[in-house]
């Protein structure tokens, strides 16, 4: 579960944030009239909820836990680990369960798995991604991952992080490694599915078993589809100048696999996330997620959302670029529906104040004025404490 610092209620019921971010306004203003009304009778501390991306070198638990210390002694703080897929979705998830991760690497992939009886958590990593369609490139990886998972004991749920490799096959090499046949090779890459005719799908339904199969992927992709003029090989191609004849095969031999395979999930939203291994995941009865959205709807996430006043947020950098990545956009949604503010702690801060309120976010504060600047090395937990010090005056009461 998530790790909850507690702390006594503060003498003070008088809410008295501020947020220093140029603007001269009161950091919790448009927030007054529910603040108004939980100070009548007010007979709580504060509750703070702080779910943060890895921060520097450090975890999403491990940066939550520094900031945190900022409001120990001032407000119920709780600490939400939480993770985007591609990235830190699975330390935090296992910090989350209370699993322990086992990594091995071989060939360049690097393979991370973590499990109890009734959950298990699957990452895996290849190397860069390049431009372009990868042919030759296969998931077969991630189905392995999963089948020596499965191997040791079937947990009841299955959560696999699906945007570690640069693949474009549909998924075909993880039906491979868990059992699927075919006339021609499916761990091959989209281009070995050329003049595929036939595929038993049987024998891996049957390796999954009753366990409920969860592909996490980023938030874009959920909705992405596989095939045609909005799918993967269409963006992938135009993005890299590649010929419309060869567009056009690699998306009838993915299309002539999806029909094959499983032809009710062939045009189904996030068939195309992650190369389209989302497909592959659908195929075999799974569902797709994102590593926030599996945080949040936990035990402890539902825990520290109940009557939250602050959500504090972070991530190494939040420039307009990237908007702090997708546990920052998910804990600003999550603030919207809980009518509370939500404000950013991050290595370094590249956004104005302007943008960052259209998106909903109250104030960012940097640990250093420029990472651009500073040559010798990561964010180090002292300085991140500081900071938290120094947020969590502005924002308590």
């Amino acid at each position: 579960m998530g790790v909850l610092v507690t702390a006594p209620n503060v003498p003070s019921a008088r809410a008295t944030a501020e947020c220093s971010n140029g603007s001269g306004n009161p950091g919790l203003a448009l927030y007054d009239g529910s603040r108004r009304r939980r100070r009548e009778g007010r007979s709580r501390s504060m509750r703070v909820l702080i779910a943060t991306d890895s921060i520097g070198a450090l975890s999403s638990r491990q940066a939550g836990e520094v900031i945190a210390s900022g409001w120990s002694s001032v407000a119920e703080v709780s600490v939400l680990p939480i993770g985007d897929a591609g990235d830190g979705f699975a330390a935090a998830y296992a910090d989350l369960a209370g699993l322990t991760i086992s990594s091995r690497t071989i060939d360049g992939v690097t393979v991370m798995t973590g499990h109890k009886p009734d959950t298990g958590v699957v990452q895996v990593r290849g190397p860069n991604r390049g431009a372009g369609i990868p042919y030759q490139q296969s998931s077969r990886p991630i189905g392995e991952a999963i089948a020596s998972l499965l191997g040791k004991r079937a947990p009841h749920q299955m959560l696999v992080d699906l945007a570690g490799l640069w693949v474009h096959d549909g998924g075909a090499g993880l039906l491979a490694a868990l059992g699927a046949t075919a006339d021609r090779p499916l761990d091959q890459g989209v281009a070995g599915l050329e003049g595929l005719n036939q595929i038993d799908f049987a024998p891996a339904r049957a390796a999954l078993g009753d366990a409920d199969l969860v592909g996490v992927v980023p938030a874009a992709q959920l909705s992405e589809p596989l095939l045609g003029l909005r799918g993967i090989t269409s963006r992938a191609g135009r993005e890299a100048n590649v010929e419309p004849e060869q567009m056009l095969r690699t998306d009838a031999t993915l299309e002539r696999f999806a029909r094959l395979a499983s032809p009710t999930h062939a045009a189904a939203p996030g068939s195309g996330a992650c190369g389209g291994v989302g497909f592959g995941v659908l195929a075999l009865g799974g569902r797709l997620s994102t590593g926030p959205a599996l945080a949040l709807a936990s035990p402890a996430g539902q825990f520290g959302l109940r009557g939250v006043d602050l959500i504090v947020t972070g991530c190494s950098v939040f420039d307009f670029a990237s908007r702090g990545g997708g546990v920052v956009a998910a804990m600003v949604e999550a603030a919207a529906a809980a009518l509370t503010p939500c404000i950013v702690i991050a290595g370094e801060v590249l956004i104005g104040s302007r943008e960052m309120r259209t998106m909903g976010i109250e104030a960012a504060y940097p640990v250093r004025e420029s990472l651009l600047e500073e040559m010798q090395g990561d964010i180090i937990q002292e300085d991140l404490a500081i900071t938290a010090g120094r947020v969590a005056r502005s924002w308590s009461w």
